[in-house]
């Protein structure tokens, strides 16, 4: 017996959204919509018994509220570990990066990147003791990084450890807008093949669905920015269909 319009459309996932409307939100919106998926934008930060029964749930969320709302649908969402940059091989990284404490970037003297390993807990960037912000427990982890030069940063959406889309996003410390989310085939070249290069190696873990940053150093060359968890992310110029595909598993059944 075939499977009527009804019946296909119920079995589809459906996209979850949060209260916040944003450009990449409501690209994702329409994306979903061409696949024939279902879409809900929750009315709040609580998730209500009729929200929670939407089949096949797929979160867009934001990284501060999401663990919270992915708990309601009875998920866990996927994060890179804690450490994944520092322990990432140095001919990927470039750089010198350790996973410490608040407390103890409190002690720096000399200026350098400091940054919550997953969490938006403050606002990345560079630092001197005296300059990091107040309020922050100094139990909590810091990855601490030395300073250096971006030339061009490049978005990976990755599934099973193939990127499923690719995107410049920053130059020169610049975030690049919609109209300007294209670099020449030569430089997406070079930056898919460098992220390939990481992301089949045996030796670098990943969960299954995820986002790796890639970019070049001044000086230094290709190298890994960061791993971001694939719910939260920025989409920037990436194909928000092959977006949606990722996160489909960026999240598991408790």
């Amino acid at each position: 017996m075939g499977i009527d319009q009804c019946e296909l459309y119920k079995i589809m996932p459906t996209l979850i959204l949060t209260p916040r409307f944003t450009d990449d939100a409501q690209a994702l919106w329409r994306a979903a919509g061409r696949m024939g998926w279902g879409i809900r934008r929750l009315t709040s930060w609580r998730v209500s018994d009729d929200e929670r029964l939407a089949p096949d749930p797929v979160l867009y969320l934001e990284g501060l509220f999401g663990p919270t709302l992915a708990e309601q649908f009875g998920l866990r969402l996927l994060e890179p570990a804690i450490d994944w940059l520092p322990r990432l091989p140095k001919e990927y990284r470039r750089r010198h990066i350790t996973l410490t404490t608040f407390g103890a970037a409190r002690q720096l003297t000399e200026p350098a990147f400091v940054k919550p390993p997953n969490d938006k807990s403050f606002k990345a960037g560079v630092f001197v003791s005296d300059q990091l912000p107040a309020g922050v427990d100094d139990l909590a982890p810091v990855l601490i990084a030395e300073v250096v030069r971006w030339e061009k940063e490049f978005r990976c959406f990755v599934l099973d450890r193939v990127v499923r889309t690719i995107s410049v996003y920053l130059r020169n410390g610049i975030l690049q807008r919609e109209q300007d989310f294209a670099a020449e085939a030569s430089e997406t070249a070079d930056a898919l093949a460098f992220a390939r290069q990481v992301i089949e190696d045996p030796r670098v873990d990943l969960p299954k669905a995820t986002v790796i940053d890639v970019g070049v150093i001044a000086g230094r060359g290709w190298a890994v920015v960061e791993q971001n968890a694939a719910w939260a992310s920025g989409i920037y110029g990436c194909d928000p269909e092959q977006v949606l595909e990722t996160l489909q598993f960026a999240a598991v059944r408790e």
